[in-house]
């Protein structure tokens, strides 16, 4: 999750460096993530001006943020085919672009039906352009380091809800939501920013230079230089093809565990979602001001930066790694549970402290999912499952808070949603447990270590075994001598006539001879 461009496609990769360039990777990545996950929620300040403005329900507003979701999860396999296809540097620059234009067209729009287009479908393929890309890079640049990587730029979703929501509501109040989303737009092409820098890591540069060496000193000049330039065509020709072959791999579906993983997130995401949405037009209506209800968001955002960080550090430790798809189950039951037990809060004191438990709770979801996710598919397919998972998620997106809203709008009850979310999160974590340790507790091991490492450790035997030829030796017999040590053969087949004279002579000097003489013989013939 490096890889030359394209970044994700299957084969060897270049063995990630955990640093360096890459915390300026983690940086963007940081940044995207959040403003793709706090924005659908962000935007929720704007929904009461909406309301007024179309005079529209809150289901008809509640559908913008279901929309940026849903653009966010559901185009992911064509951000996959984008990714392998051309590279994450240029999709993250189109996707900036197409995110910004969706907000600062969406502050022209005359009815809701140009914001579902404009502010969701515009926006929310940006955002889906920048997210996923990122995400693959940071696998590309983190290996051992990875789930704290994982665990600082999911923390960028806190940091960014903490401040968009006070932002939007002092947008709101100065310029109106017009105005708002115009300056909306404008932050958003920090994403273009963001994917200036993802620098693909370059790959086989160091490794096709010792083939060349090898080579040379195998065979004759001239033949060393036609070799090599053959092999190169045939290594291009097949990594072209396998390329077109694996834009979107679909046989992860062949994994048990990713089954399992995909069932599990499709019913969290029917949830998980829909408490932060609603949470700031339920304290607006039972008598909060506005700028209180919105600090709500802020508190969610400031326990979650911490939670994120803190829990991909946990998920690190050697111990705990190999099990962490029981860490992320105990997550999710925390969500679920912070949702049910916190549904009757009816003051201000009642909804700051369900929104402690809820960051807490939220942040280690967050964290946690995409790194389990990698652990399930390794870092070679990731570019392709997290492209299905997401279309996967987005039919639950579509469903959670739009039903939500219809059921806010029909009975007037947030206690009654809050108790549906939280069940269906239980529901997901209980699933997730169960089914892994029924069906996945003797197969389910560690993520295996980049391929390369595989070839070097095949490359060492041919070094340290192979006895340095005499120096009359000739080009052939040296070539001879590295097949026999690649394929464990008993002595050369080009052994000369008056060695193989020399053996028959000594055949019946070994038959009349005593015992010693019979033990070293063999030893003598295995040393020529």
């Amino acid at each position: 999750m490096g890889i030359p461009v394209p970044d994700s496609t299957p084969g060897p990769r270049v063995k990630p460096p955990d640093g360096g360039w890459g915390w300026i990777v983690l940086l963007g990545c940081f940044i995207i993530t959040g403003f793709s996950y706090a924005f659908p929620k962000a935007v929720s300040v704007y929904f009461k001006e909406l309301m007024h403005s179309f005079n529209v329900g809150y289901s008809d507003t509640a559908w913008i943020s279901s929309i940026i979701l849903a653009m966010l999860y559901g185009t992911g396999p064509i951000s996959s085919i984008l990714v392998n296809r051309f590279g994450c540097r240029p999709v993250m620059l189109v996707g900036g672009m197409l995110a910004a234009s969706g907000m600062i067209t969406a502050s022209f729009c005359k009815n809701i039906i140009q914001l579902y287009l404009t502010a969701g479908v515009l926006t929310g393929l940006g955002l889906a352009l920048n997210f996923q890309p990122s995400l693959i890079m940071l696998g590309a640049y983190f290996d051992k380091r990875r789930p704290l990587a994982n665990g600082l730029a999911a923390a960028g979703s806190p940091v960014f809800l903490s401040s968009l929501s006070p932002l939007g509501q002092i947008l709101l109040e100065t310029f109106g939501w017009r105005g708002g989303f115009l300056i909306t737009g404008g932050l958003l092409l920090n994403c273009c920013t963001c994917g200036a820098v993802m620098r693909p890591l370059k790959a086989k540069t160091k490794e096709k230079t010792e083939d060349k060496f090898e080579g040379k000193e195998m065979l004759s000049p001239g033949k060393a230089e036609e070799g090599t330039a053959d092999v190169s065509r045939d290594n291009t020709k097949k990594e072209k093809s396998k390329i077109s072959k694996k834009l979107l791999d679909f046989s992860v579906f062949s994994n048990k565990g990713f089954v399992i993983y995909t069932i599990a997130k499709f019913f969290l995401v029917l949830g998980l979602f829909v408490p932060p949405i609603l949470l700031v037009n339920y304290a607006k209506d039972i008598g909060i001001p506005d700028t209180e209800a919105a600090f709500l968001l802020s508190i969610i955002g400031f326990i979650d930066i911490f939670a994120r960080p803190t829990c991909g550090i946990i998920a690190g430790l050697k111990w705990v790694r190999p099990r962490m798809t029981y860490l992320f189950s105990i997550a999710m039951l925390f969500n679920g549970l912070t949702d049910i037990c916190s549904a009757g809060a009816s003051d201000y004191k009642g909804l700051v402290i369900f929104c402690i438990f809820f960051g807490i709770s939220y942040g280690m979801v967050g964290a946690l999912q995409f790194e389990v996710l990698m652990s399930i598919v390794g870092s070679q397919k990731f570019s392709s499952a997290i492209g299905l998972v997401l279309l996967i998620e987005a039919v639950a997106v579509l469903i959670g808070p739009p039903s939500a809203g219809r059921l806010v709008d029909a009975y007037r009850n947030y206690e009654l949603i809050f108790y549906v979310a939280g069940v269906t999160v239980t529901f997901s974590a209980l699933f997730l447990a169960t089914a892994t340790y029924c069906c996945l507790r003797q197969t389910q091991e560690p993520e295996p270590p980049p391929p390369e490492n595989h070839g070097e450790t095949s490359d060492r035997p041919e070094q340290t075994d192979n006895p340095e030829p005499p120096d009359e030796h000739t080009g052939e017999q040296n070539l001879s001598t590295a097949e026999q040590a690649e394929t464990g053969a008993g002595p050369s087949k080009n052994t000369t006539a008056a060695e193989e004279d020399q053996q028959e002579e000594e055949v019946p000097a070994m038959e009349g001879a005593g015992q010693n003489s019979s033990s070293d013989q063999p030893a003598e013939r295995s040393c020529s």
